[in-house]
């Protein structure tokens, strides 16, 4: 199998990159057998989440309260949104909290022992903070990527999903570059572990509609206080668009369905930014492009926000706009 084909264990909606098989590591391999799904793949196991108390984690803690696992760790470095997400999902006896940073490389090693699902969506994620801090956003979105790697291993964790980022393809800034690199090292962790029980693969999806610093919540905070105008980079500027409850159920479906080495792409609608100020009903301003932001995202090469064929209209923008 070669990037791109579709992969014999998903839905069409999914696509595929293939590690090899090298008669050692059947990950990937469309020989080896499937095995039978658990109706409820998080009972009696143990989850750990990094970036825990981020957009992703904060929807993930809360979507498991219905289908509760035997345990939820939430990791993260800051003790302030530990505490404001514990409060905000009430006393769970099976959620736990542990502080630390990926860099960190013993920390982990700690955190993940008898941990069954490592799910690692931590990194610095601000495109301008990376832009003026590379030195920062390689410590965390790769040498942290391999110290989470290490602890997988040492552990023997079962599955390892990394939760990626469309910015990762055809990178033309420090953020996407870093993911990109973070992406090969997971890929890569596969032959790295040698195990068939251990299997590491990613799901790469785009915004992620009112998560922390997305456009959404930013104008409507602008809104709130008294903007006239919203500011658009360029007037041809599009995104793909995920909703949050859709993210839950994409990532469930790709800790059901992986076998190592897969890469996770779900098929997104795309929407114009002018025609999502439209949805807010104000009228728009150009500021300008950011360094290394671009006119339109790619899912993988082929795949463009902007030459999707499947783009919302400004009345179905609307009908998500009460979701920040």
């Amino acid at each position: 199998m070669n990037i791109g084909d579709s992969c014999p264990y998903t839905d069409k909606c999914i696509r595929f990159i293939n590690i090899g098989c090298d008669g050692i590591n059947h990950h990937g391999c469309p020989d080896k057998p499937i095995k039978d799904k658990p109706k409820n793949i998080f009972d009696g196991k143990t989850i750990l989440i990094t970036g825990g108390t981020g957009s992703m984690g904060t929807a993930f803690a809360k979507y498991l309260k219905n289908n509760p696992p035997k345990k939820l760790i939430i990791f993260s470095r800051d003790w302030l949104k530990q505490k404001n997400l514990r409060s905000e999902l009430g006393e769970l006896p099976w959620v736990r909290f542990f502080i630390g940073d990926i860099r960190d490389r013993d920390r982990l090693i700690r955190a993940f022992k008898d941990v069954d699902i490592v799910i690692h969506a931590a990194a610095i994620k601000d495109l301008e903070s990376c832009e003026y801090n590379p030195s920062e956003a390689m410590l965390t979105n790769v040498q942290g990527t391999q110290n989470v790697i290490d602890a997988c291993i040492e552990n023997k964790v079962n599955k390892c999903l990394f939760i990626s980022t469309d910015k990762a393809v055809n990178p033309c800034n420090t953020y996407g570059t870093s993911k990109a690199m973070a992406e090969r090292l997971w890929l890569n962790a596969n032959s790295t572990a040698a195990d068939d029980n251990i299997m590491f693969s990613i799901c790469r999806y785009g915004n992620v509609w009112g998560s922390n610093g997305s456009i959404g919540p930013i104008w409507k905070k602008l809104i709130e206080q008294g903007a006239t105008e919203l500011p658009v980079t360029h007037p041809d500027m599009t995104r793909f668009h995920f909703l949050m409850p859709d993210v839950m159920r994409f990532v469930e479906n790709s800790l059901q369905k992986m076998q190592g080495g897969e890469l996770f792409i779900p098929r997104l609608p795309s929407i114009r930014i002018v025609d999502l100020a439209a949805a807010f009903g104000m009228p728009y301003k150009i500021v300008g492009l950011r360094q290394g932001e671009k006119i339109a995202e790619e899912m993988e090469p082929g795949y463009s926000s902007g030459t999707n064929e499947w783009f919302l209209t400004v009345d179905e923008i609307k009908q998500t706009i009460g979701a920040i």
